[in-house]
């Protein structure tokens, strides 16, 4: 165990070099590069994130070096970082790693586009920074610990940790000044989950806030800023103050060896993943039975304690987004429509049939299912049918994750869907755009992603 974790994890994120990155790290990194720009894209129109939006137009510049993707708009990097960030996890789709609970894209892809475009980055700079930036806050995410979890949003948290981290890159800082911008983020590192009781809209606030914090950090630190120097571990530092047990081998473990940006799952559904494994395990009842969500009077979950932490306090789903935290809705639009997307909640997530199933679902503890958990997001579900049958659903890995990740031409026809969801890009910029990410390590420079 390293003595000085955060200055080892420090050293790793200015020293990684292009070469030093397999090439199915790297392809993998492309493919979570376009399944990001899609959620940017659906975030287009929402009101939590159009707010931010203003914001920025009103403080930031008119005009600048990088591109906020939902208006075709430039600005600074600190508030292109900021929008784009908002705008990435509004739909709910962008991706997750499991084992830290953290959700690496809507806070690392960003503050690297916004920052690349500004400083005349080439695709491999681009590449190599987002892969430090997932590899740190991955590992901030899992040293935290699940006790972190249940109060604050990990990807706020660890994300401008990561955020620094991934500017931090793009800029060259040396090890020291890596440091230093760790401890100017971490000191920074916010989002409780508070907000979910209410419907309020502070998940776009975590991402944007988190973006726009760590690149200023990073920046700081270039210009000599100082940081603490155990920021992570330090007895007054994050883990003293939001976590009761953390590990803090969890921040060097694997370094060079264990790359955990190709750990990271893509999103399936337009929810919280927490729902997923649970929408899975019903999903291949219905499909196994030939039910109709008619013939279903009962859906016992099998779940995780972070399941019942997030989604326990939504009951009766006010908004859209907050419905996408009910359990009860996931599976209600499952059983309605053999799918929980983007559609299905705008139109039906207040649906009769929906609710009546929501109403019908509920949360329990499972050792074995909290036991795997966060390395393994199991599904289990006993579901109950209206002619007395009680059957069975099980997954063992959702749709998305490593062991059942989806195919490039499936991320293809994701962003392509997600784009046209808030007519954020036609399907013949999409299409365009996919064929330039696959090539995304020879761009000599990152300029617009929509031309």
């Amino acid at each position: 165990m390293h003595e000085h974790p955060s200055k080892a994890l420090a050293a790793f994120a200015a020293g990684l070099r292009f070469d030093d990155i397999p090439a199915p790290v790297l392809r993998r990194a492309e493919d979570l590069f376009l399944d990001w720009a899609g959620s940017v894209l659906a975030g287009k129109g929402a009101r939590p994130v159009e707010s931010i939006a203003s914001v920025a137009r009103a403080m930031g510049p008119a005009d600048g070096p990088s591109e906020i993707l939902i208006s075709r708009t430039r600005s600074s990097p600190l508030f292109a970082a900021m929008v784009n960030a908002a705008a990435s996890h509004y739909a709910e789709q962008d991706d997750v790693h499991n084992g830290s609970v953290f959700h690496p894209a809507a806070v690392v892809f960003p503050p690297a586009l916004a920052v690349a475009q500004a400083i005349g980055a080439s695709g491999k700079d681009l590449l190599v920074a987002s892969v430090v930036g997932y590899e740190v806050g991955i590992r901030v995410g899992e040293f935290l610990g699940r006790s972190h979890y249940r109060i604050f949003h990990t990807t706020a948290t660890a994300g401008t940790v990561a955020a620094a981290a991934t500017v931090g890159r793009l800029l060259g800082l040396d090890a020291a000044q890596m440091l230093h911008a760790f401890g100017s983020a971490g000191t920074q590192a916010a989002g409780l989950w508070e907000f979910l009781r209410d419907a309020a809209d502070s998940k776009q606030l975590h991402t944007a806030k988190a973006a726009s914090d760590g690149l200023l950090a990073a920046y700081l630190a270039q210009d000599g800023f100082t940081g603490a120097s155990r920021i992570l571990e330090g007895p007054q530092g994050m883990a003293a103050g939001m976590s009761t047990d953390a590990n803090p081998a969890k921040l060097t473990d694997g370094l060079y060896t264990r790359w955990t940006l190709a750990e990271t799952s893509f999103k399936f559904h337009a929810s919280c993943r927490h729902t997923h494994p649970a929408a899975d395990a019903l999903q291949q009842v219905i499909r196994t039975h030939g039910l109709k969500i008619a013939d279903i009077a009962q859906v016992t979950t099998h779940v995780h304690q972070g399941a019942i932490d997030v989604l326990g306090p939504v009951t009766d789903p006010r908004t859209v987004h907050q419905s996408k935290f009910s359990m009860g809705t996931v599976l209600g639009l499952i059983g309605a429509f053999d799918r929980a997307g983007l559609a299905e909640f705008d139109g039906h997530y207040r649906s009769a049939d929906v609710v009546a199933l929501r109403d019908k679902v509920t949360m329990v503890l499972d050792a074995e299912v909290d036991g795997a958990y966060p390395q393994r997001w199991i599904g289990k579900v006993t579901v109950l049918t209206t002619d007395g049958r009680t059957l069975q659903g099980r997954v063992d890995e959702p749709k998305g994750d490593p062991g059942n990740t989806l195919s490039r031409p499936e991320i293809e026809a994701k962003a392509l869907q997600l784009a046209a969801y808030a007519n954020g890009a036609s399907a013949d910029e999409m299409r365009a755009l996919s064929e330039r990410v696959w090539r995304l390590a020879e761009w000599p420079r990152v300029e617009a992603l929509l031309r």
